[in-house]
């Protein structure tokens, strides 16, 4: 590891958990997760393990720190640790498979919906849902995965840009 990948992936994740705090909800007071959109991206600009459990546990930690479901915050860190764990393989087995947008697209739908479903997975069984777990699945998980998956798109490749032209 090394400082400037450890500086550049911290300033991702603030700008994250901005885009996080602003993003409005969709349904039912529901926000997307952009800041789980910036942990995918880090990750993979990283590609390193150890940067990839950092991120999850920074990610989780900032999640919990704003999250607005009620008792959100232990199942915020169980789910950004398990899904950095998942995304980071994902994208090691497709990394010279596929082109890093379509990577980047793909892994954002996958991921936002193992991430949705670990959160409320977790939620469900450490404190309850405040509605039925499928009704939560169809109304904010799946339209966040939409939002996530676009803002991820136009967001690693307004970073990738950012990063030629400052000769990361």
């Amino acid at each position: 590891m090394n400082l400037k990948k450890i500086i550049i992936n911290s300033l991702l994740l603030a700008i994250g958990l901005i885009l996080h705090q602003i993003a409005p909800p969709l349904l039912f007071g529901m926000k997307p997760d952009i800041l789980l959109t910036m942990m995918f991206i880090t990750i993979l600009i990283s590609k390193d393990y150890k940067l990839a459990l950092i991120i999850s546990i920074a990610s989780g930690i900032l999640t919990a720190a704003t999250t607005t479901f009620p008792g959100g915050q232990i199942p915020n860190v169980i789910d950004k640790l398990i899904t950095g764990q998942i995304v980071y393989l994902m994208f090691k087995i497709t990394d010279k498979k596929l082109n890093n947008q379509f990577q980047m697209g793909l892994v954002s739908v996958i991921g936002t919906v193992i991430s949705g479903t670990i959160f409320l997975g977790s939620a469900f069984y450490i404190f309850g849902l405040p509605a039925p777990f499928s009704i939560l699945m169809y109304t904010v998980v799946l339209p966040s995965t939409i939002v996530n998956t676009l803002v991820g798109v136009v967001l690693y490749n307004a970073i990738q840009l950012a990063l030629k032209r400052t000769a990361y």
